[in-house]
């Protein structure tokens, strides 16, 4: 089964959970931007969680369907139809050889992830179908392209309309609040930067994609200069260059840098820093440690899990 790209997006590809362990030779983890909403699409279609999804981005895009298939599309800012009748996003549906799949771009959000039951069967590179194109690991999709779908476990529509509640949804919203912790060279701040970066709400601004979001308030001044010896980078990190504007680092961020690092926010709210719309949303930081970074994972990771299938029987009464 194929997926016919009529439009794609501006930044459009196959994305799985990342490529690990290959960050000394200069590789990212890549993977979803969001890769909450990500992991709910693979659960509302029954796949495993490293199962390849699309991920769709910032602008609009339309697929046709070239075979039956159970498909479901997380995610925010995007409106979703079917033949050209919207659908809810967040729940699995079924749709029809030759039926016509459209993401408008709406407020709200950047990304968009759609799965497949059975999931994309794309190129393997170093263990992952994850795209990474500047590093020439394959390229974003674009019109004309056809994306191949493995053998779905699911056979009709009566497997469709499984949805994913509100409460167990990230909380998307213009007024975002993430977890930071502290980074290696938060010393090297001034007081006023250090109680500015705390205090203060930050825009991302257009300059931003999936290596980094660069985001606009007051500079953050250094003590002596924000240059230091390469050093390792890991997503979710802040940097600050001379500016004093800091770029927080995605899935395709490089693996090292050579600015000081005031922090990194923590992977389980990253996700509602991808989703931060550009001059538009405000970011603010709140400051935690380790254990707390650990413990909101864990939750989170456990919030997805725990969220369970209804049984066939529920289907039945209905």
């Amino acid at each position: 089964m194929t997926l016919l790209i009529e439009n794609a997006s501006l930044i459009m590809s196959v994305q799985d959970n990342g490529r690990f362990g290959f960050m000394r030779f200069g590789l990212p983890e890549s993977g979803p931007m969001d890769w909450r909403a990500f992991n709910h699409a693979n659960r509302l279609v029954d796949n495993p969680p490293d199962n390849a999804c699309l991920e769709i981005g910032f602008t609009d895009a339309s697929l046709r369907v070239e075979k039956d298939a159970l498909l479901a599309v997380c995610g925010a800012g995007y409106q979703i139809s079917l033949k050209g009748r919207k659908m809810p996003m967040w729940m699995s549906f079924w749709a029809k050889k030759g039926d016509l799949l459209d993401f408008e771009k709406t407020p709200g959000g950047n990304w968009a992830y759609l799965a497949a039951s059975g999931g994309i069967c794309s190129q393997v590179w170093m263990g992952s179908r994850s795209v990474y194109a500047i590093g020439g690991l394959g390229r974003l999709l674009q019109r004309g392209d056809r994306i191949l779908i493995g053998k779905s476990i699911h056979r009709s529509r009566w497997d469709a309309g499984w949805f994913i509640p509100q409460e167990n949804r990230p909380a998307y919203d213009i007024d975002i609040s993430a977890g930071v912790v502290p980074g290696p060279q938060y010393e090297w701040f001034t007081d006023e930067a250090q109680t500015a970066f705390w205090q203060q709400k930050f825009n991302v601004t257009s300059r931003s994609d999936r290596m980094g979001y660069r985001l606009r308030g007051e500079n953050l001044t250094h003590r002596t200069g924000a240059d230091l010896l390469s050093q390792g980078m890991v997503m979710g990190e802040i940097q600050v260059p001379p500016d004093g504007q800091p770029i927080v680092m995605m899935p395709d961020h490089p693996t090292t840098g050579g600015y000081t690092s005031i922090g990194t926010v923590c992977r389980a709210d990253l996700s509602l820093i991808a989703q931060a719309q550009p001059g538009i949303s405000e970011i603010s930081f709140i400051e935690i440690n380790l254990n707390d970074a650990r413990d909101k994972l864990t939750k989170t990771i456990e919030d997805i899990d725990k969220i369970e299938k209804p049984q066939e029987d529920v289907w039945t009464q209905l």
